[in-house]
């Protein structure tokens, strides 16, 4: 069954908006695990515009589910991560002043420096996804860097899907069969809604998990989070009881 990770980074730009502890990071973290959520992905930035590093050390003392850390894997963020030893870290090839992730590893060009970065965080025992664009020959790459899942960027598919269900799903294909081929587990996200979710799933059961965050956090405003949370784990649950496409 695929899981849901609720990416929280939008809950740290509301708060740190007007400063103080409101809203609370960590209790909106805690309940997201109570209303359903299999883990909570957070992307601490070196300008800490939402994550700060003090909120990674306090989601890992106190979510009972798997904590996921995005980011690229400079000095600071490496001490960060090898200190605090989350479930996963999921390396993306973000520039600093980057507004949110929008492209995979050139997994070819950076392929030494990645089996480098896995093989520290393996010493911990950190699972590490390696986020990619649709590619197959990007995910076979990966692969070679000892990574134990990819991330499958899917932006353009959620564009696509707007206009071609049908065309969106096949442009991802190459590259998720190709996980599942090489072995790797196969995580997806980014702009990922209840529009799109069901058809992706339907098409790629295989799926380990689906990290949302801005969706999520959207249709809360109106929904409330806690209806929001079930609605994306009915979302999951239906297509992968349903037939495969």
């Amino acid at each position: 069954m695929t899981k849901l990770s609720v990416n929280i980074n939008k809950v740290a730009t509301l708060r740190n908006a007007r400063g103080g502890n409101y809203p609370d990071v960590q209790r909106f973290a805690l309940d997201c695990e109570r209303f359903g959520a299999q883990g909570i992905t957070v992307h601490p930035r070196p300008d800490e515009r939402h994550i700060r590093k003090e909120d990674v050390y306090q989601l890992k003392s106190i979510l009972t589910k798997e904590l996921n850390v995005e980011g690229n894997p400079t000095e600071e963020f490496m001490e960060l991560v090898m200190d605090v030893c989350p479930a996963q870290v999921t390396l993306v090839p973000d520039s600093p002043t980057q507004l949110t992730s929008n492209h995979g590893w050139n997994v070819r060009h950076y392929l030494n420096y990645l089996q480098a970065i896995v093989d520290e965080l393996h010493s911990k025992k950190i699972r590490v996804s390696i986020f990619v664009d649709a590619n197959p020959e990007m995910v076979e790459l990966a692969k070679g860097t000892g990574a134990d899942r990819v991330e499958i960027y899917t932006g353009p598919f959620v564009k696509m899907f707007e206009e071609n269900p049908k065309k969106a799903i096949d442009k991802l294909r190459p590259a998720a069969e190709k996980a599942r081929e090489m072995g790797l587990g196969l995580n997806m996200g980014h702009d990922l809604n209840l529009e799109n979710l069901g058809a992706l799933i339907k098409a790629f059961p295989w799926i380990a998990e689906v990290s949302i965050g801005h969706a999520i956090i959207t249709d809360a405003l109106y929904l409330g989070i806690q209806e929001t949370i079930r609605r994306y784990r009915e979302a999951i649950s239906n297509a992968q009881d349903g037939p495969a496409i």
